[in-house]
């Protein structure tokens, strides 16, 4: 079983207050009066598999709504795969945790192992735990790529099926490379890569280098105002007969005669001398600068130049310097394949047709498998579209030869179906009535059980407008589904509700002026009661029939 639901956990959707349901494989059915409630919990599972949904939802009072599923997945190697892609946690041991939240401030929010994600990732891992089928659902079945997927694992050729399409892919990328290494006009190109990749070498770019030029370039192409503004400072500072050095000596004589005077003024002589100790370091770091400072107009135009080239580089390949590094880089790399580019064509020729050739092998052993199969899963479709009430009903599957192959094979399939006599055969997704196309999938459910390649199938009332022997034959349909899935129905037939190994009866009750909806699993003598609530009422014979309807009995197969 490829995965299987094992726990439900509701907070405050609708009418659902609280709710946490264990679920077991095997047939689950689940009943109770229109209105209970059971819309709500199908509700709650369609917004854990991804499914829209809005804050009106949400019951009244509360600030936001919950739904949390645990699914217990076989083999969870593909499911890790995927989620490893999203950057999601895998799975711990087999379990799968889905979460979603739903707020009154519009801020929704789902998780898969505790991590956030994306609707629509939510809905990718869904779309593989859980088939819905229900009066208004699009289930998997009508998309042709499934129909297709089926026949393959029915008929044992999944493993051709992926060899085909890892083949088609090798060959697409082939031919891609192929088609890009002709188009190259080669002799036209490698001028023009020559010059572009002398040019850029030629220029030995620097990482930041352009940054620091253009500093050193604005205090070189500056150097006379520069020299003329430190010596004047000098001259204000040091060099004039009235500098503030010079001053600053003579203020020193008459605070020493002023401390002869006064003992108490030394303080008042250090601070001078600090002073004096900061302004003969400003006029040695001065003149250390001034030093530095050249007025060479050679050097100012070299510096020019090599701006100018850096510049003009930049501008004309629109990269910065790292990027035009980059892009030399890229061009070496091509100026070698041109060096080697028959022997590579030569290769790649040869590479597309052996690859050429091995798809169409395994394209044709493909559409015989197909063939073959299809043939045997039509007719024991037609097998259980008789057993579900469809005596006169025609199924069929019609193949599509393709003009070429895509990564599916040369084929495309459609399940084909006709209710009555003299009514042509139609794609399942013409079929206009819900009882019809509901029953169909229960065939084509039973005919692939052991071939499905999903573990989890709900159904939504599909029983509905059917009665007697029909009803009795789609719950043993179910049963036998049940073997090898996990079946959750949703009825109101006391044939199949009979027919399930397990049985949730939905209520819903009024306290303290709230209505509530509830779920509890029903056995013995609560089950017959409800089974007789479904047939009509609890009379004695209503609760003879139900007695009857629950005797075990072996399956009809």
């Amino acid at each position: 079983m490829p995965a299987t639901l094992r726990s439900l956990r509701i907070r405050n959707l609708a009418l659902v207050e609280f709710l946490d349901w264990e679920l077991e494989p095997g047939f689950t059915v689940v009943t109770g009066e229109t209105g209970a409630g059971k819309s709500i919990i199908l509700g709650a599972l369609k917004l854990l598999l991804g499914e829209r949904a809005d804050k009106t939802l949400i019951r009244t009072g509360a600030e936001q709504c919950s739904v949390e599923g645990i699914f217990e997945i076989a083999d969870p190697v593909r499911v890790n795969e995927l989620l490893s892609e999203q950057g999601i946690d895998p799975c711990e041991g087999d379990q799968l945790l889905l979460r979603r939240l739903l707020a009154t401030n519009g801020t929704n929010r789902q998780f898969i192992n505790g991590c956030q994600t994306t609707l629509s990732v939510l809905k990718e891992v869904g779309d593989g735990l859980v088939d819905l089928h229900g009066p208004h659902d699009h289930q998997s079945l009508l998309a042709r790529e499934y129909q297709l997927r089926l026949v393959d694992a029915f008929g044992g050729s999944e493993e051709l099926y992926h060899s085909f399409r890892d083949t088609f892919e090798r060959l697409r990328s082939l031919r891609g490379k192929l088609e890009q290494l002709e188009s190259e006009n080669a002799a036209g190109n490698l001028e023009l890569w020559q010059h572009q990749w002398s040019e850029i070498r030629d220029a030995a770019i620097q990482v930041g280098e352009l940054e620091a030029l253009e500093a050193k370039y604005a205090l070189a192409s500056n150097a006379h105002r520069i020299l003329e503004l430190t010596s004047l400072s000098l001259l204000q500072l040091a060099d004039a007969e009235d500098s503030i050095l010079t001053r600053l000596g003579d203020i020193a004589r008459t605070l020493r005669e002023l401390e002869k005077l006064d003992p108490g003024s030394t303080e008042l002589t250090r601070n001078h001398e600090r002073g004096t100790v900061e302004l003969e370091e400003l006029e040695r770091d001065l003149r250390h600068y001034q030093e530095k400072i050249e007025v060479d107009p050679g050097s100012l135009r070299q510096l020019e130049e090599r701006l100018n080239l850096l510049e003009s580089l930049r501008r004309k390949y629109h990269r910065n310097e790292e990027e035009l590094l980059s892009l030399a880089a890229e061009l070496e790399e091509k100026l070698g394949q041109i060096d080697g580019r028959e022997s590579a064509l030569e290769k790649l020729r040869a590479d597309v047709e052996s690859t050429s050739r091995k798809m169409q092998a395994v394209g044709r052993d493909l559409t015989a498998a197909r063939t073959t199969a299809g043939e045997r899963l039509a007719q024991q479709i037609r097998v259980h579209l008789a057993d579900l009430g469809f005596q006169q009903a025609r199924f069929d599957l019609e193949w599509e030869t393709l003009g070429g192959p895509i990564s599916s094979g040369f084929d495309q399939i459609e399940f084909l179906f006709s209710p009555n006599p003299g009514e042509p055969l139609k794609p399942l997704r013409a079929i206009a009535s819900s009882g019809e196309i509901s029953r169909v999938m229960l065939a084509i459910k039973t005919a692939l059980a052991q071939q499905d390649l999903i573990g989890l199938l709900v159904f939504d009332e599909i029983d509905a407008n059917v009665g007697g022997e029909i009803a009795h034959a789609v719950g043993r349909k179910m049963q036998t589904l049940g073997e090898n899935h996990q079946v959750l129905a949703i009825t109101h037939m006391p044939q199949v509700a009979a027919a399930a190994r397990k049985h949730f009866f939905v209520s819903k009750e009024v306290s303290d002026g709230r209505t509530r909806t509830a779920l509890q699993e029903v056995g013995g003598p609560e089950r017959l009661e409800e089974i007789a609530r479904m047939l009509g009422g609890k009379s004695r014979s209503a609760l003879e029939h139900a007695r009857t309807l629950l005797t075990p009995k072996k399956l009809n197969r």
